[in-house]
């Protein structure tokens, strides 16, 4: 067969259930082979928002997302998106078109060496030479991408390999010599694991998306019911405990809880699962759980010890661990730290202004209740992420998907397509800022054409409300560039409040829906917010739903940049 049929053909043996891509002329001989396939193909209207699509079907359904692309601007579009699943440790295969194999390296119409651009932000990139060679680096990248600490793969195809033809079969399977991932965890280690848990008064456990990645959130639950310890996690392990336990701890870190903060920094035992000990939870480092010994458990040894010291480290699958851990922890009560626990919720829990006003948290308290927390929720990045981390309370693993790592602004509505394509029976919600929304709308055109009924909660507050909120809280109320209804006559000094601020907003999110062909809905009104998400969960296909918010709102607690996580800025309400 053809390269371009191998490709096909490798797809339907991997069992791939969707492609997110766009044409061009470095792959047209992928497309023309894709014409008969039965593999359903959802022509984004950015290759961006392919990759970002891919991304949110992997991580709504656990297989591997694949996106396509040409050369050239088509896979340097899909830059942001690899970077994005690399960072958050999602599997993607992008597969790449490139110039003929006797033009690389000549400056050729659309060229550009995606392989080196590429290098950083992937688990492992290909640049096929031989037709022969194709099957195999198929598979490998299938294999590459889910298995270890999951990650993007991409295979650039010149186009005369894609035209060349091989005789070489797809393989059954795949062994690389030279990457062999612990899956089983050492058992002296896990063992010594257990010792500590006995000896702890003050154990806390950490989850991160690890514990997603290789679906262990069952034993995660037994292992904390064990040892009766309270759970907090990271942004990326929001649902693999669920929050509306009395043990729960939400989220820690510079936007996490004031109790989850204050019970790292008490505890006498971190217990880490499938977590990285990133920037935006550790705070100070030299400050960070300083009483407490450290376990860490990960698949991946190269992000044991990397940013903090441990004291007993497991290399392997959290899932293999924790069900070997099960079997030998002995159970636990931990009395008086639970009651401390306990005290620290009642005395400091999450809380905003209730002044008549539209207030962000409140949307999504309506969103969680509407959906009884069983829905996929995507989130842009910005405000609109934190308060979704907050307050949503989830529940289950694999429905809150967000870029965590890299951050990115228009993630959540090409992921909601992603992950509505993946899971067709969920009800899907993006809850979005206004600024990040635009990121990525020309998507709405996917999501109509598709009948992909995804829905679009903007959370409208007429600014880049994060940016805002620093420039607000360090930079003494100096709003440079962070208004998005500033234009031309505004005065240079404007402070966004005063009475000469435009009250013309660029664009009319519902027109903008009407224009795409979806619905739109807007209230500025309160007491108008929940019947008006009923309306938009009531109505077939995609919709849009702009609230306008309190202006001046803030995502509370905050933890300053180089702070310790429990000196935290409260706010008020």
């Amino acid at each position: 067969m053809t390269g371009a049929e191998m490709i096909i053909h490798a797809l339907k043996k991997e069992g791939v259930r969707a492609l997110f891509g766009y044409p061009g002329g470095a792959v047209i001989d992928i497309f023309d082979a894709l014409y008969n396939s039965d593999i359903p193909f959802y022509l984004t209207r950015h290759e961006q928002g392919a990759a970002h699509a891919a991304d949110g079907f992997a991580r709504a359904s656990g297989e591997v997302g694949v996106c396509i692309a040409t050369s050239g601007p088509g896979a340097t579009n899909l830059v942001t998106g690899l970077a994005t699943a690399h960072m958050d440790s999602i599997p993607i295969v992008a597969i790449t078109g490139q110039v003929h194999t006797h033009l690389i390296g000549n400056d050729a119409f659309q060229e550009v060496d995606i392989v080196g651009i590429s290098r950083p932000i992937t688990k492992h990139n290909y640049l096929v030479s031989n037709i022969d060679d194709l099957p195999h680096i198929l598979k490998s990248a299938f294999y590459l991408a889910q298995s270890g600490r999951p990650g993007p793969v991409l295979v650039d195809i010149p186009k005369d390999i894609q035209q060349a033809k091989t005789s070489k079969p797809y393989p059954d399977s795949i062994e690389i010599k030279s990457y062999k991932p612990t899956i089983k965890g050492h058992m002296p280690q896990i063992q010594n694991v257990s010792k500590a848990i006995a000896a702890s008064n003050r154990p806390v456990i950490y989850a991160g998306g690890g514990v997603i990645s290789s679906s262990a959130s069952d034993e995660l639950r037994q292992f904390a019911k064990i040892i009766n310890a309270p759970v907090t996690t990271t942004l990326m392990g929001l649902g693999v405990y669920p929050e509306t336990d009395k043990n729960s701890l939400k989220m820690l870190g510079m936007h996490g809880t004031e109790y989850a903060n204050y019970a790292i920094q008490e505890a006498d035992l971190l217990i880490a699962v499938g977590a990285r000990f990133d920037d935006r939870v550790t705070g100070k480092v030299d400050k960070f759980a300083s009483k407490a010994k450290i376990i860490h458990m990960d698949i991946d040894p190269t992000t044991i010890r990397k940013n903090v010291q441990v004291n007993i480290p497991v290399v392997g699958d959290i899932k293999h661990v924790l069900h070997e851990l099960n079997k030998i922890v002995e159970p636990k009560e931990n009395k008086e730290w639970l009651e401390q626990i306990y005290k620290w919720k009642k005395d400091h829990p999450l809380k905003y202004k209730n002044d008549g006003r539209i207030q962000p948290q409140y949307v999504i308290e309506q969103i969680a209740e509407l959906t009884n927390r069983k829905a996929i929720i995507t989130t842009e990045v910005g405000q609109n992420q934190m308060w979704t981390a907050q307050f949503y309370n989830f529940t289950h693993p694999r429905t809150f998907l967000s870029s965590g790592g890299l951050g990115t602004m228009g993630y959540g509505f090409p992921a909601a397509i992603g992950a509505q394509v993946a899971q067709p029976d969920k009800i899907v919600v993006d809850i979005a800022g206004d600024g990040s929304i635009q990121m990525n709308i020309q998507e709405l055109a996917t999501a109509v054409l598709y009948q992909i009924p995804v829905k679009i909660v903007i959370l409208n507050n007429h600014s880049l409300g994060m940016v805002r909120q620093w420039q607000a809280i360090f930079y003494d109320r100096r709003f440079s560039s962070t208004c998005l209804r500033r234009n031309i006559n505004c005065p240079p000094d404007c402070d966004q409040t005063g009475e000469n601020c435009p009250k013309v907003y660029v664009p009319n999110f519902t027109k903008l829906a009407e224009a795409y062909g979806a619905t739109g809905f807007f209230t500025n009104k309160v007491e108008e917010v929940k019947p008006t998400l009923e309306k938009m969960l009531n109505t077939p296909g995609p919709v849009i739903v702009e609230f306008e918010i309190e202006a001046e709102e803030n995502v509370y607690p905050m933890v300053p940049a180089g702070a310790p996580i429990n000196e935290m800025i409260r706010g008020m309400a």
